[in-house]
Parts: structure tokens; sequence; C-alpha cells
């Protein structure tokens, strides 16, 4: 019987299953290579940010980025594709995440200027809440949340506090 809805294709089921799922031996070889992936585009972002290394290590750096944010625009197309709702999937926090981790490689391609948006790269250290399963653990950010607003208060005074013997004892030496 039809439901109206018109039915996924098996190559989208199968790809989704494979990016989605670690039940499979494929599923987990593209969790490691995704993971393996994104330590090394953040350990390239730290390197580039140490000048003896940006100038003699500058190129490959480069090159590096460029070929992970091709993948992990590869990633991202592909998961929109193989998402039951990719506008669902594009406003989520991960889909989120994913976008904001790519899109400062081309900003700053196309906008002179723009390389401080690169320390945004960093949040591909987020996508390995998804690929370890550890999303379900967000949501206690919530309880830290709560109860940082609860104690704006004291932390204010706290840090006003801090800051006056900073000045204080910085005049004083």
């Amino acid at each position: 019987m039809h439901s109206g809805r018109p039915r996924r294709a098996a190559w989208r089921d199968t790809l989704a299953n494979t990016i989605d799922s670690t039940d499979t031996g494929a599923g987990r070889l593209f969790d490691l290579v995704l993971i393996a992936a994104i330590l090394l585009s953040v350990l390239a972002v730290m390197l580039d940010s140490v000048r003896p290394y940006q100038i003699r290590f500058g190129t490959v750096l480069r090159q590096l980025e460029w070929t992970l944010t091709i993948l992990f625009t590869l990633e991202y197309v592909v998961r929109l594709i193989t998402a039951r709702h990719a506008r669902v999937y594009a406003r989520s926090f991960f889909g989120l995440v994913d976008l904001l981790s790519i899109l400062p490689t081309y900003i700053a391609l196309l906008i002179p200027g723009a390389q401080y948006l690169l320390i945004l790269r960093v949040l591909r250290l987020l996508r390995i809440f998804r690929i370890l399963k550890l999303a379900r653990y967000l949501s206690e950010a919530s309880v830290l949340i709560t109860t940082l607003r609860a104690s704006v208060a004291k932390i204010t005074v706290f840090l006003a506090v801090a800051v006056t013997m900073v000045v204080i004892i910085g005049t004083l030496m």
C-alpha cells in the first residue's frame, strides 16, 4: 500500500546506516576515519597558530586544511542527502556544528582578512560527541547553564573583587 510519501532509495538507507551507525564494519571504519580527520584538523589549526610552525609548515598545513575541509564538506552534503528531513538536520545542533566548522575556510578564501573566523574550525571537536554517541549527555549542559544563571550575581561579585585585587597588587608592584 502506498502512503503518498515517496519511498527512499535503498542506497540512501545503506549510506545513512553507514554514517550514522557503528553496528557495521563500514560504520565503524567511517567513524574512525572521521575521528582521525577531526583530530588531524584540530592539530593543524593548533600548529598553524604557532608562528615557527606556520613559517616552516604553512603550505603543508594549508593543503591539509583544504583537503580536510573538502572531506568535511562532502560528509555534510552526504548527511543532508541521507537525512530523512534535510532541513531538520541542517537546523539541528550537529547540522549547525558541521556547517560552522567548514564555512570559515570558504569565507577566508572569499573575504580577505577573515582569518579570525578560522578559529571556528575547532567546533569540529564537538562532532566527536556525535561519533562517540555522547550526544545524550548534552542535555546535562542545561543543568550547568541553569546553575550559572542562578549564580550570576555571585560570579560578578567574585570577578569584581578579583579584578580589584589584581589592580591594587599590580599598582603596588
